[in-house]
């Protein structure tokens, strides 16, 4: 049968398994120790490309991609649909302001302008006769006034003259109404008469007033016809060169379709695109730096879009030398553009391990010592030659800014002055 286990032997047991763990765990400790024993590895200085950490001031960029454009570009389109007949020049070729590039079939189109300008030349003779039989109306109607005045002098004479032989016994009070009544209808003709004068007077001044605005609505559209076909005849808007060219003969182009480009190929702009977060930092005239090739060039900004496409802003770039050899059409560009100054701050110089503002795990080398420790450090705005430290760098720490792949992440790495 069972028997009950004394306490002596469960504490008896319980210590066993105590010196047991213990053991364990200092088992486990001992092998923690030598693996960061042999984690820690060596390296000779002169392999290290090392940043020194320093107080200064950082003149903050904003980092975007630019493409060097001409400074000058633009492009022709035709302002009629017609057919190409002749071309002048290929892409590449100079031509100076003026300079006929290509010919377009205008037949058509210079035979509607005459159409248009007979429709005109109609419109001034409709114009020339209108006046003349004005003329001729309001002339008679102002003879017949005068005639009509006569009249009534005659009748006003004769009324007198009834009125005062009346008087005097020798006439008669029915010869005096009948006179008086044909003085009135005189006055009233005259004052009829009159009346039509003014009103045909106003009528012929506003048919005339229509005429005229008729042959002004006709000479503009003349004029602008005019200038279609003198937009037609393709040419060179300045001295530049010939980018592209609608070189097939006989095809057929349509209003607004672009028929040849221009551009100025000795000076150049960049056109830079950035994140619309970084919009209310850009500012005209804000100075930039575009990196090139190998060659590093200044500008600044003389312009910026009004709205984002994609998240992104563009900003014209304009540059301090906009003829350097290594600007050519196309070329991608880096484009760091001044958003302020942070003054006395920690900072390192900006290498290649710098990306963007955030953390970063870097190898570090205090001052006065002799092992790299892997430490995480925050970095903030960048200019052109600084990045800011916000936190995990004081001044005379020095970085590794080359590759630091092969330290595997180990915590600490040796290093030797071997020269």
């Amino acid at each position: 049968m069972d028997r009950e286990i004394s306490k002596e032997v469960k504490r008896g047991r319980l210590r066993r398994r105590l010196a047991i763990g213990g053991g364990a765990a200092a088992a486990v400790a001992l092998a923690w120790w030598l693996a960061a024993a042999l984690s820690v590895d060596t390296v000779n200085i002169s392999e290290l490309k090392l940043a020194e950490a320093d107080r200064g001031d950082v003149d903050a960029t904003l980092t975007g991609n630019g493409t060097v454009s001409p400074a000058f570009e633009e492009v022709i389109n035709s302002p009629i649909v017609s057919r190409v007949v002749e071309v002048y020049h290929r892409p590449g070729d100079v031509v100076e302001a003026g300079t006929p590039l290509l010919r377009l079939d205008l037949e058509a189109s210079q035979t509607a302008y005459r159409s248009e300008s007979d429709k005109l030349a109609q419109l001034r003779l409709q114009l020339a006769q209108l006046r003349a039989n004005n003329r001729t109306r309001l002339s008679d109607l102002a003879k017949q006034i005068e005639v009509a005045r006569m009249k009534l002098r005659r009748y006003d004479a004769e009324y007198i003259n009834e009125r005062y032989l009346d008087s005097i016994g020798s006439g008669t009070g029915d010869r005096v109404r009948e006179v008086e009544l044909t003085r009135n209808s005189a006055r009233l003709e005259l004052e009829q008469l009159q009346e039509q004068l003014k009103n045909e007077t106003e009528v012929k001044r506003a048919d005339e007033q229509l005429k005229l605005l008729e042959i002004e609505i006709q000479e503009r559209q003349l004029a602008q016809q005019g200038r279609t076909l003198d937009d037609a005849e393709i040419r060179a808007p300045r001295r530049a060169t010939v980018t592209s060219i609608a070189d097939k003969l006989g095809a057929t182009v349509g209003a607004g379709q672009q028929v040849a480009a221009v551009a100025d190929l000795g000076h150049y702009r960049i056109d830079a695109t950035l994140s619309e977060n970084n919009a209310p930092e850009v500012k005209t005239g804000s100075r930039v730096w575009v990196r090139a090739g190998r060659e590093t060039l200044g500008g600044m900004v003389s312009g910026m879009s009004p709205t984002a496409v994609n998240g992104l802003i563009t900003v014209s770039v304009t540059l301090d030398n906009d003829s350097a050899a290594v600007l050519r059409p196309g070329v991608k560009a880096e484009v760091k553009i001044s958003s302020g100054l942070r003054a006395d701050v920690v900072r390192v110089p900006n290498l290649s391990y710098y990306t963007g503002p955030g953390a970063y795990q870097l190898y570090v080398l205090p001052a006065g010592s002799d092992e790299l420790t892997l430490r995480s450090v925050r970095l903030g705005a960048a200019g052109y030659d600084y990045v800011e430290v916000i936190s995990g760098l004081i001044p005379g720490d020095r970085i590794v800014a080359n590759d630091t792949k092969r330290f595997e992440n180990a915590p600490m790495i040796k290093v030797k002055n071997n020269k």
